[in-house]
């Protein structure tokens, strides 16, 4: 039990990475399976090349928000579909991925790493570890609820909501989009470094089928807790990585087959989907009073957008200036 906690705040980074692009953006981004590898792969190098393990899960980080940016630059200035942008830098990581490791697995378990303390103290699998990793999660919540309430962050939900409107405002919406996409692709290699150093190696095949999970993790907490504000659908992201980790262990300790893990989550995203259209989950506090779709002009996941024709100034984000 405490080590599907452990590994759903894990990947709660993993999951605020995926709402950022798939809930705000409203960008089907699928560089997701290869930047979580890319950011497991960098960590674990350079951790082998005795890195402080806190500055290779940086560097990690860094690794995932070229990524994303690469991603951003083919659909924006290449005219690429997003899907298909998405595609072609998720297949182009995997050879990448391999260069950086030199070969298909790199073992961590004698090297040291960002959870050696906890290992040696005997803090893993007890609530010192679950503690400290939910605040670690929650820093990082916090983080993108104050982004995404600054101007900036503003430009960025007006761009995934109505990308004509903001773009009639001034904003370039090509940097805000590949701002967004860095970012998201940044979170989720650093939840691939965390998951490497946490599992003991790194390997090219650890991001497969990633994204399923992260939508899973987002669709089930917004279906339960909802999205009414940034605060809900940030943390609705946050605990369904939880909950769909729990219902994962359950299924196992219940007898399921591992081969079936994948099919399992795609039953629970289709669940999530279906159910609060059915009416069964109507009964939830955080569900009463919300449609099926969001306010037309306020992007999804947040009330607070404010008023397109309220906007006197926006942030510079591209060439293009703002008029008054």
């Amino acid at each position: 039990m405490f080590g599907a906690l452990e590994l759903g705040l894990i990947y709660a980074a993993m999951a605020l990475g995926v709402y950022l692009t798939f809930k705000v953006l409203n960008f089907p981004d699928l560089t997701v399976d290869g930047s979580f590898t890319t950011g497991g792969a960098t960590a674990a190098s350079l951790i082998i090349a005795g890195v402080n393990p806190f500055l290779a899960t940086a560097a990690a980080i860094g690794a995932g928000l070229i990524a994303g940016f690469i991603t951003g630059l083919l659909h924006t200035k290449g005219g690429i579909d997003g899907l298909l942008a998405g595609i072609l830098t998720m297949i182009g990581l995997w050879s990448i991925n391999l260069r950086i490791m030199g070969k298909a697995n790199l073992p961590l378990l004698r090297e040291e790493t960002v959870f050696t303390p906890l290992r040696e103290n005997m803090w893993l699998g007890t609530w010192v570890s679950i503690v400290i990793l939910i605040l670690f999660t929650l820093v990082l919540k916090f983080t993108i609820d104050w982004f995404l309430t600054t101007d900036l962050g503003l430009a960025i939900q007006a761009t995934g909501n109505n990308r004509e409107m903001i773009r009639s405002l001034g904003v370039n919406t090509d940097n805000t989009t590949m701002l967004t996409l860095a970012l998201s692709n940044g979170f989720v290699a650093l939840c691939g470094a965390l998951v490497a150093q946490y599992q003991g190696f790194s390997d090219i095949s650890m991001g497969i089928g990633l994204i399923l999970v992260g939508l899973a993790s987002v669709i089930l907490g917004q279906a339960v807790f909802g999205s009414r504000n940034i605060f809900m659908a940030s943390l609705g992201a946050l605990l369904g990585s939880v909950i769909y980790r729990l219902i994962i262990f359950l299924a196992l300790r219940a007898g399921l087959d591992t081969n079936d893990m994948k099919l399992t989550t795609a039953l629970l995203v289709v669940l999530a989907l279906l159910l609060p259209r059915w009416g069964i989950l109507k009964r939830i506090p955080s569900l009463r009073g919300r449609g099926n779709k969001a306010p037309a002009a306020v992007p999804s996941g947040t009330t607070d957008m404010k008023d397109p024709a309220e906007i006197t100034e926006v942030p510079s984000v591209g060439s293009e200036t703002t008029k008054g």
